[in-house]
């Protein structure tokens, strides 16, 4: 018993002594002391990182930081600026007539040339794809037997690097063609590029014996408007004059593929074990993706190979085509590693946020009474607790757009008819957006006049030009039109009260809804408090988001809600829209309304091609004037965005159209290091209690013992 005792007290002395103040509830271990590393989360795996795939935010946040297109935005400026990224100068433009002769005339131009040109010496991070013995690649047939003991890029002993050249780009336009990788673009593209559509023809209808034979194809045959000049210069021509296309080029849509990863990832043997494009991509920026495990997290390091280059300053300017930086010394990449951990659920996101181990994060409804608050001034402001952190808070309006659609395909609420419009203006007068931003936004959002929203040119401010079919203007003021006016609306519609004058039965409509849980029911509940005020009864139809495509494929949903981010700081982007030619069920487009105007058409198809011009400006206030009236949709509104990042976060800037920002953040560690270990010090006050009250018990049970056993010697 004594021995017990002195080992418990020596066990309790040790445990005490080996207590500290450094935090013990790191998710990241013991190791976590590293410089330079910036930490954050995804709630949701990545499922294309394949550029000519991707086309979802949560998948640029990384491809952005491995592929480099040809340009990027500018970090600093607004507006929205182009510069060259792996391009050694914006492009060299040339004109054409019908006969493809040279012109200077725009009016006459039909064809345009873009002559593009990038910088020699730009070198892929390290790859097996590209590694080789006496100009054999080694792993472009790996055997059943290597393939054993393969199991992720990792397990491949060798790799190198080579240039980049003009070849890789051409080569994923090409890929883009290829039907086999679905790319969301091919059909726009198909549009512009010259000899696109052809080329994708001739890959669908032939059949090759296996993957190497096509890539040969790929490499030797051409499409007609996309030629190499020389090992880095290369040309696109567009068979119509298209100032946006431009924008298409700062894209992860038109990064370079070297053919050797292609064909090193087409081999099955490879696929059966995940190890592909959409697992591990190859790129020639500053970052590249050395840990992939969707279950846990994803890591970027810094690609050793990367070229460096200069942090931007708003004094940077675009003289004869090239880029004149003005600083010199700031080299980007600022960081070594960029660490991203799965987090499904806000609250642990939150609150690891808090304690300083995530640098950034967004503030959800559940968190914005505990993270903002509104000053005296009516302004939006951080709370103390946050201040007191030195959080910051940076605000910006989306160039997004969300709205609930019309059908218009439907017979009841589609259609030109006046019955139909008479309905659908009623219905957008009813619905209350600003009580919606107000409930499920938390204020952080504007009530959109347009599908165009701030930012973008044409965008109509709700003040100065604003959509007067659901506003008015009243003693000076721009106000909504009341229910009285929808019911009237409805009423000429025929449905007085809710009733259908030709069935005499009451009006029901039906709303196709995605997701689950109380936001969802709870949106769904206000909707149809909002059709009630003009007596409609709304029907929700709640399914996943597979089912409720494949309504809006073939055109039976009636009214949904949808939203669209801006690819390009164009208004061609958001009108697009609704342009007949992109309708979903007749051309598998993005209008997702289905909405038909010849008006509209021919204005879109003389807008879109045109530079900002007040021209332009009034062809799109007319073209806004007639969707408004049609009302193929409740135009919603335009999200603010919110972010938070930590004091130690440097260079944090608002650039919505920037996807590449990561080598622009830079970690100030040692303060990082000290904050959280201030805010996760560890209180060992109850266990010195806990082991005080044990003493003392164990002294109590010793003098017990010792007592009882006196009694039986005396005895």
């Amino acid at each position: 018993m004594l021995r017990f005792i002195k080992y418990t007290f020596l066990i309790s002395i040790l445990t005490l002594g080996g207590c500290s103040e450094k935090p013990l509830n790191s998710p990241y271990g013991s190791n976590d002391k590293s410089s330079k590393v910036f930490y954050s989360s995804f709630q949701e795996r990545p499922k294309h990182l394949d550029p000519a795939r991707s086309y979802s935010s949560n998948e640029y946040a990384f491809i952005a930081q491995i592929y480099e297109p040809l340009y990027q935005y500018h970090y600093l400026k607004k507006p929205y600026e182009l510069i060259p990224l792996t391009a050694r100068e914006m492009p060299e433009l040339h004109y054409f007539d019908k006969d493809f002769k040279n012109t200077k005339d725009k009016n006459k131009a039909v064809y345009t040339k873009y002559i593009l040109k990038i910088k020699k010496g730009i070198l892929y991070q390290n790859h097996p794809a590209f590694f080789k013995i006496n100009e054999d690649y080694i792993y472009h047939e790996i055997s059943e037997i290597d393939l054993e003991n393969i199991n992720t890029l990792k397990d491949f002993k060798d790799d190198e690097t080579r240039e980049l050249t003009s070849d890789d780009y051409i080569y994923q336009i090409k890929r883009l063609a290829d039907y086999k990788n679905h790319s969301p673009i091919s059909g726009v593209m198909q549009d512009y590029i010259l000899g696109f559509g052809e080329y994708k023809n001739k890959l669908q209808n032939l059949q090759f014996s296996n993957s190497k034979e096509k890539i040969n194809f790929v490499r030797s045959y051409n499409i007609k408007g996309v030629r190499k000049i020389d090992k880095y210069t290369f040309s696109i021509i567009l068979k119509k004059q298209y100032p946006q296309f431009i924008y298409w080029l700062a894209m992860p849509f038109f990064s370079p593929m070297p053919w050797e990863a292609d064909l090193f990832y087409s081999q099955q043997g490879l696929q059966k074990k995940n190890i592909t494009l959409n697992w591990f991509p190859v790129g020639t920026g500053p970052f590249k993706l050395t840990e992939n495990n969707p279950n846990l997290r994803m890591i970027l390091e810094y690609n050793k190979n990367f070229r460096g280059e200069i942090y931007p300053s708003l004094e940077d300017k675009i003289i004869n085509k090239k880029l004149v930086s003005f600083n010199n010394s700031k080299e980007v990449p600022f960081l070594d590693k960029a660490i991203y951990s799965l987090e499904k659920e806000q609250i642990p996101r939150w609150n690891k946020f808090l304690q300083g181990y995530y640098d950034n994060s967004g503030i959800a409804s559940d968190n914005y009474d505990q993270a903002v608050s509104l000053n005296n001034s009516g302004d939006i402001s951080l709370n103390k607790e946050l201040e007191d952190k030195g959080i910051h808070l940076t605000t910006a309006t989306s160039a997004s757009t969300y709205y609930i659609g019309f059908n218009m395909l439907d017979t009841v609420i589609g259609g030109h008819s006046e019955r139909s419009r008479f309905l659908r203006q009623a219905i957008s007068i009813a619905i209350d957006y600003d009580e919606y931003i107000s409930i499920f936004t938390n204020g952080r959002g504007i009530v959109a006049q347009s599908p165009l929203p701030p930012g973008i040119f044409g965008y109509q401010d709700g003040k100065n030009n604003f959509n007067k079919t659901i506003f008015e203007l009243q003693s000076g003021k721009i106000i909504k039109k009341n229910i009285d006016q929808a019911k009237k609306l409805l009423t000429k519609a025929g449905y007085d009260n809710g009733i259908d004058s030709q069935t005499g039965k009451p009006l029901i409509l039906y709303f196709e809804a995605t997701g689950a849980g109380a936001d969802t029911y709870a949106f769904l509940n206000w909707l149809r408090k909002q059709f009630k005020k003009i007596n409609i009864q709304l029907v929700t139809r709640v399914t996943d988001y597979n089912r409720f495509q494949e309504k809006m494929i073939s055109g039976t949903g009636q009214i949904f809600q949808w939203g669209w981010n801006a690819d390009y700081p164009d208004p061609e982007n958001f009108l697009f829209l609704l342009y007949s030619k992109n309708g979903k069920v007749k051309y598998g487009g993005e209008n997702a309304s289905n909405y038909e105007s010849q008006e509209f058409d021919e204005l879109f198809l003389k807008m879109k091609n045109m530079r900002n011009s007040s021209q332009r400006g009034k062809i799109i206030k007319n073209i806004l004037e007639i969707i408004q009236k049609d009302s193929p949709w409740i135009w919603g509104f335009h999200p603010k965005s919110f972010s938070l990042s930590h004091k130690w976060v440097e260079n944090v800037e608002s650039n919505l159209m920037a996807n590449n920002t990561l080598k622009y953040k830079r970690i100030n560690d040692e303060i990082r290091y000290k904050s959280i270990n201030l805010w996760n010090k560890a209180n060992f006050t109850l266990l010195y209690i806990l082991f005080f009250i044990i003493s003392i018990f164990i002294f109590s049970v010793i003098l017990m013992i010792r007592k009882k056993d006196k009694e039986k010697v005396y005895d």
